[in-house]
């Protein structure tokens, strides 16, 4: 029996989505087991300096971290956008990296074409099809909300399966 806490993080600076997920194989025949524990998001406001933003998810993060205690995370991998929102999101990655560091928690990483393929059988899904796949798979009767937190538990449960 293989057992793993999962944090899930799709990181961003206005919204950083974040999920725990609990994953257990039972046996080789039978389906896996996933207990989502938390999810949301970590916000911040655009009429903050960029300091204040950053230490908002540094502080917010650490905080999730030490609650729940993550065996691996999973974080999205960056692509770009506009250059200057990337920059931003880059930023606010680096401070993702540097608390899981801190914690000692082994990360791996995927693009969101990865995690689109690994739930859904295919890379180009569109965000509803990701999320009906999240729902399925967490045995919910609604589609987590907001985006970035669904977009999050994607991401933990594409780790696992990777792993398994």
């Amino acid at each position: 029996m293989q057992k793993q806490r999962i944090l899930g993080l799709d990181p961003g600076l206005a919204r950083l989505g974040f999920a725990i997920i609990d994953c257990e194989q039972v046996k080789q025949e039978e389906e896996d087991r996933f207990s989502p524990l938390d999810f949301g998001i970590v916000q911040t406001s655009s009429k903050q300096p960029l300091g204040d933003r950053l230490s908002t998810i540094y502080n917010d993060l650490q905080a999730v971290v030490s609650q729940w205690k993550p065996d691996l995370a999973a974080v999205e991998k960056l692509f770009f956008y506009r250059m200057g929102n990337t920059i931003l999101v880059a930023q606010a990655r680096g401070i993702v990296l540097l608390v899981l560091a801190q914690h000692q928690i082994p990360i791996v990483e995927y693009t969101p074409a990865q995690v689109k393929k690994t739930l859904t059988g295919y890379g180009n899904a569109d965000k509803e099809d990701v999320q009906e796949a999240v729902m399925h798979e967490l045995g919910l009767d609604y589609i987590p909300k907001p985006d970035d937190a669904a977009d999050a538990l994607g991401i933990a449960l594409t780790a696992w399966f990777w792993q398994t």
